[in-house]
């Protein structure tokens, strides 16, 4: 268990490594352009139309880092890093998001607006939670069926051809799992954020200690997700 989180770990370090161009890219830009921010400044004129082109340009890669983490991961979990895993964690990622979407889930259960289980699932597009899961998803049909040999009449579809089609079957069975599962985990998540940051000092303590805690196997990155951005709600950075 500790070898696959170790491994996961290293995978997400590979859609991780594309955030510091945004960090940098988005500093730059709030520092030209800080009305972007809602802070005093000019709103018009040549910095400021500079900083906020390079404002959205760092925020194209963190607005979307859920596709990241679903391609990447998929990528850095695969036996030989082949990109159709890539492909694979991609396909997962937008059919769970699709099927676990307010509208979908609304057309096959009791959904009311407002309700914390619509919250829940508002909450899944462009999740870096469901990116990871689709990742693993993704990685592991394509170690599993990568070689696979069909019989001659469907030859076309054999080997990593076939790997994509497994996947979205995969993903519509895991999706009808978090139907149920998703609303707790996220009411957890909720708590959990919730609970930590009410203990001002102390809280900060505890995040920090998971966080060290993670480091060796990667997966402080996913932790983070939950505070720093807008996973749950609480978005400390923005």
């Amino acid at each position: 268990m500790m070898k696959y989180l170790q491994k996961l770990g290293k995978a997400l370090m590979l859609p991780v490594a594309a955030l510091p161009v945004c960090g940098i890219l988005m500093g730059i830009g709030y520092a030209l352009a800080p009305a972007v921010m809602g802070a005093e400044g000019p709103t018009s004129g040549a910095a400021y139309t500079v900083g906020f082109l390079l404002i959205k340009a760092g925020g194209a890669l963190i607005d979307n880092m859920a596709w990241l983490f679903a391609i990447g991961a998929a990528v850095g979990l695969s036996d030989d890093h082949d990109g159709t895993a890539g492909l694979a964690g991609l396909v997962s990622f937008l059919m769970m998001q699709q099927l676990l979407s307010p509208g979908v889930v609304g057309a096959v259960r009791t959904l009311e607006e407002g309700t914390v289980d619509y919250i829940a699932f508002s909450k899944i597009a462009g999740n870096s939670f469901i990116g990871i899961l689709a990742a693993i998803i993704g990685a592991a049909c394509y170690n599993k069926f990568k070689n696979t040999q069909l019989p001659d009449w469907l030859a076309f579809f054999s080997g990593k051809r076939s790997v994509a089609i497994v996947t979205a079957v995969v993903s519509i069975v895991v999706s009808v799992v978090l139907l149920f599962v998703w609303p707790i985990i996220f009411g957890v998540l909720v708590a959990l954020g919730n609970g930590i940051a009410k203990m001002s000092g102390i809280g900060a303590g505890i995040y920090a200690f998971l966080n060290r805690l993670l480091i060796p196997t990667g997966l402080h990155h996913a932790l983070n997700n939950v505070f720093w951005f807008d996973t749950i709600g609480l978005g400390d950075l923005s």
